[in-house]
């Protein structure tokens, strides 16, 4: 054989390599994508009867303060109105001295110093007031804080009439994807 026949046979082998290099990755390609679709065609569902929302409660509590005004009445400077009964003693006296004379100026003495005594302390009550102050007091107490959070679902599912629950990350919608009668993690619409 000559050199150009040699050329011209391998160029036609490498062409034949070529294509059936070519045909054989198509043929592989076809199988993965026919092995996805056949395990895509063997997915279940189960249908969700119920889902409950599973919170978590905490409690922060906190300081609330407010200014409250404070009234308050300081005694008066004589609470026992001592002034008020030594004058009305006094002037109860005099004039209980200038009535009668003998035993008797002394007797209208006492009892004029004790009626005076009594009346001094009474006015003085009535016309004594303390005087009231106000002041504004910083009130503060502790009061709960609560918040509450969806910490995950309990999803209630029927699959091959056995009624099965599991604790999911979100709400999975009307249906689950179960394998071999296991809840899956994701979710299906």
């Amino acid at each position: 054989m000559n050199r150009m026949t040699l050329n011209v046979l391998n160029i036609a082998i490498a062409a034949v390599l070529a294509t059936g290099i070519s045909a054989c990755n198509k043929n592989a390609d076809a199988g993965v994508a026919g092995a996805g679709t056949s395990a895509d065609a063997g997915v279940k569902y189960a249908k969700v009867t119920s889902v409950e929302p599973v919170r978590s409660t905490v409690n922060n509590p906190k300081q609330a303060c407010h200014d409250e005004t404070v009234t308050s009445t300081a005694p008066p400077k004589d609470e026992h109105r001592i002034a008020g009964t030594a004058i009305g003693a006094v002037v109860g006296g005099l004039l209980g001295n200038q009535v009668g004379g003998g035993k008797g100026k002394t007797l209208a003495t006492v009892a004029g110093a004790v009626g005076g005594g009594y009346a001094g302390n009474r006015i003085e009550a009535k016309n004594q007031h303390g005087q009231v102050t106000s002041s504004v007091e910083r009130k503060c107490e502790t009061v709960n804080n609560s918040s509450s959070k969806i910490v995950g679902y309990d999803v209630r599912y029927e699959y091959n009439g056995v009624t099965r629950t599991v604790r999911m990350d979100h709400d999975p919608g009307d249906r689950v994807e179960v394998q071999e009668g296991v809840t899956a993690v994701s979710a299906a619409r």
